[in-house]
């Protein structure tokens, strides 16, 4: 029978959700809970698929920041396991839980416990619409990055592969770092789609996939 996988790079969807679906309220964990098992759904039609078809979601992500940190500033300390973004993390791990056929992994948030200077702010500060003594809290965030998410990304593709669990993979994800694991899927004869959500990707890219597949509405 014909099976496919649908793996989700949380961070990269997340990030695309408020630009697809400005309309949609970005911050109800179940509404983006529900888009997202939508979106599988639709990638089984485009596919000439049945429902039946769909081994399983997979739904990477990193467990919000919970940790008191001085703002850079102000010297004002902040919890951020209270704050409005680690609440809506936790409540969407909590119901992707829920989900029939998604499986949540998580990786690790590696933070340094220091602050970074915003791109935005980086930008102003170049092009002299900010000036240094300017500076407040909010041109800065916590610098950290996620650990681990794209070493169980390329995992399950070897696992599914390997194992003949299923003969297409649909991966939503925006950077290269699925290359290697897209090379030895298709290698093994597994159909490699990848899901931009419309974003632009690099040329060469192309040749490292057999399809190029977004099903989510297109932004202006």
């Amino acid at each position: 029978m014909q099976r496919t996988a649908i793996l989700v790079d949380g961070a990269f969807f997340l990030a695309r959700y408020r630009k697809v679906w400005g309309e949609r309220d970005a911050n109800d964990a179940r509404t983006v809970a529900k888009t997202l098992f939508g979106m599988a759904l639709e990638h089984l039609k485009a596919l000439d698929r049945p429902r039946e078809a769909l081994y399983r979601i997979f739904f990477y992500d990193c467990p919000p920041l919970e940790k008191v940190l001085v703002r850079p500033v102000s010297g004002e300390a902040v919890d951020f396991s209270r704050t409005g973004a680690a609440a809506f993390r936790r409540d969407l791990h909590d119901q992707l839980r829920r989900q029939r056929k998604l499986a949540l992994r998580l990786g690790r948030l590696a933070d340094r416990g220091e602050w970074k200077l915003k791109f935005a702010a980086y930008q102003q500060l170049r092009d002299g619409t900010l000036s240094w003594e300017d500076l407040g809290d909010e041109h800065f965030e916590p610098d950290m990055r996620q650990t681990q998410v794209d070493m169980k990304i390329g995992i399950d593709i070897a696992a599914l592969t390997y194992k003949r669990l299923v003969d297409q993979i649909v991966l939503v994800a925006g950077d290269a770092d699925f290359i290697p694991a897209a090379k030895l899927a298709r290698y093994e004869g597994i159909d490699f789609i990848l899901d931009p959500m419309w974003q632009g990707i690099a040329p060469d890219l192309h040749e490292h996939i057999d399809g190029l597949q977004s099903v989510c509405p297109r932004p202006f």
